[in-house]
């Protein structure tokens, strides 16, 4: 596919078409590049790992060209507020972490000054840039154990306090109790 093509399908399965999501295309179809893969969606489907570090319009196009999703384990989400996604082979255990660098904004303005709008500059000047321009690339090593590769069936602990069910040893060992991580005192949510 060409990049007005996964352009095309961002935009329609996001809602909108910005800046974000040309950097998280154009990301993503370097990350596979570099790797070899050429049909993540198909064939190579669990072949690729991807972690994202930001939860911005960019990780929706990079989840739509490689066909990483949550809930088949192989996009792997770390809140680091980063513009920047590391690409997995796990059959070579070869990654290449990819960030956006912060130059390519006002690379963009001066790209194209007849526009006034900043997204618009952003977007068009980010479909335009050469690679270098637009991203660093990093190869980089990714210890991954079993339990996050994609297909994994783990054993289903049960928390000693609330009761529920703990999957993909994400379970806590707290004075000889196995706890669930908000059992743990991890709680994102409280109780009303």
């Amino acid at each position: 596919m060409t990049l007005d093509d996964y352009l095309r399908e961002a935009e329609q399965a996001h809602g909108h078409l910005c800046a974000g999501q040309v950097l998280g295309v154009r990301m993503a179809m370097l990350g596979l590049a570099k790797l070899g893969i050429e049909d993540p969606r198909g064939k190579e489907r669990k072949r690729l790992v991807t972690f994202v570090e930001i939860d911005r319009c960019a990780t929706d196009a990079i989840a739509l060209v490689t066909g990483c999703r949550l809930g088949k384990r192989a996009l792997k989400f770390r809140d680091w507020g980063k513009m920047a996604a590391t690409f997995v082979d796990v059959s070579t255990g070869k990654a290449i972490r990819i960030a956006a660098k912060e130059s390519s904004k006002a690379l963009a303005r001066t790209m194209h000054p007849e526009l006034e709008s900043k997204n618009q500059q952003q977007m068009l000047a980010y479909r335009e840039m050469a690679e270098d321009d637009l991203f660093t690339k990093q190869w980089v090593k990714v210890e991954l154990p079993a339990e996050e590769f994609p297909g994994y069936k783990g054993e289903r602990i049960v928390c000693a306090e609330c009761g529920e069910g703990i999957n993909f040893r994400r379970e806590v060992l707290r004075d000889g109790r196995v706890l669930c991580r908000a059992c743990a005192g991890e709680k994102y949510y409280e109780p009303l």
